[in-house]
């Protein structure tokens, strides 16, 4: 699963992702082709866990990200088809807005930055749903069950971008985000706003930043600030002076694991470990997937001769310190096929093949 960074040129975009994939994909600026690559997902619990079992490395969980090429500024029309095509193919969206002044681009503007990427996600719903509708409500007069449910649908996506709101802010259940997902609305997929601030507002309490907060807040999205060019540079440095710098700003972590943590929620994922003396190792995996699944996560071989899963919550090695003590308390479980994975589950995965 992807997350797409979008958001107008100049804002910080390219540079966010270059701090987020710690400078390993090569970029060219200017280009139209996004650029795509993995980010290491911070996790303080995965470090937790090698205090108490002894391993040689500890590897984090990876998320995809598609650093999609910026709007300019009053385009529109055939220049922005190619941009929006890669927005519509992700499964997220991060739009970094900037919240400082900048002498190249005046002041900041935060909700002129945020409405001119919102209005041309909503153009482009509506002219997929005008495209639909038509059609839909057509075929449903015959009687169809699926055609009345997509015009339904449509209509209840249409009544939302005429009051200029996304499609995530609608109410949907049942298979109601099956029929979304089939027409790929930009405005219904989740969204994390990132306040790009300057190196004084790192906290997000500068007036830019709150009016990001309070318009994700509105819009059913999520809010980090962060300043990207710092995260950038923090990304360049060795992990002890890394550590030096963020410990002289205040800081226990760089503001990426917030992002990187809220974008993994967003796509809606949960995270499972495996600890050994080889590797402790995080893995993201879709909530609630099962046991085999996730066992699938691993190796395809492992999902295919799945037996049991043998697990036992992180927190209960945080309270109880060995694995021993665990399983005498007994908090150690073996569930079967059919168990559902909760975040934070420590696995041993039986299997035959």
């Amino acid at each position: 699963m992807e997350c797409g960074i979008i958001g107008l040129q100049g804002v910080g975009k390219t540079t966010l992702f270059q701090a987020l994939t710690a400078h390993a994909i090569p970029v060219q600026p200017g280009s139209m082709k996004p650029n795509m690559g993995m980010a290491s997902i911070p996790d303080g619990r995965l470090d937790r866990i090698a205090e108490f079992i002894p391993t040689q490395k500890v590897i984090h969980a990876n998320l995809q990200v598609v650093d999609i090429p910026g709007i300019p500024t009053g385009s529109g029309g055939s220049a922005l088809g190619p941009i929006l095509a890669h927005i519509r193919n992700v499964d997220a969206l991060c739009q970094v807005v900037r919240c400082y002044d900048d002498p190249g681009l005046g002041p900041a503007n935060p909700v002129g930055d945020i409405d001119a990427i919102e209005s041309e996600l909503l153009l482009s719903d509506l002219v997929v749903i005008e495209s639909n509708l038509d059609k839909a409500e057509r075929v449903a007069r015959g009687g169809d069950p699926d055609a009345k449910h997509r015009a339904d649908v449509l209509a209840r996506c249409k009544a939302l971008l005429d009051e200029g709101m996304p499609v995530r802010n609608g109410t949907w259940s049942g298979n109601d985000p099956v029929v979304l997902k089939t027409y790929g609305f930009m405005t219904a997929k989740p969204i994390l706003y990132v306040a790009n601030v300057g190196e004084d507002e790192l906290d997000g309490s500068s007036e830019s930043a709150k009016v990001v907060a309070g318009h994700a807040e509105e819009h059913g999205g999520q809010f980090v600030p962060l300043c990207a060019r710092l995260e950038s540079e923090v990304a360049e440095l060795e992990e002890a002076d890394r550590a030096e710098m963020l410990e002289s700003m205040g800081l226990t972590e760089p503001a990426l694991g917030a992002m990187a943590r809220a974008a993994n929620d967003l796509l809606g994922l949960s995270t499972f470990y495996t600890a050994g003396e080889k590797e402790i190792r995080a893995w993201a995996i879709p909530k609630g997937a099962s046991a085999p699944e996730a066992a699938g996560a691993i190796h395809s071989d492992i999902e295919r001769g799945f037996i049991r899963a043998e697990c036992f919550h992180v927190d209960d090695l945080f309270e109880l310190k060995t694995e021993k003590a665990i399983k005498e308390a007994g908090k150690l479980r073996s569930e079967g096929k059919q168990y559902a994975m909760q975040d934070g589950d420590v696995v041993n995965f039986l299997f035959n093949v």
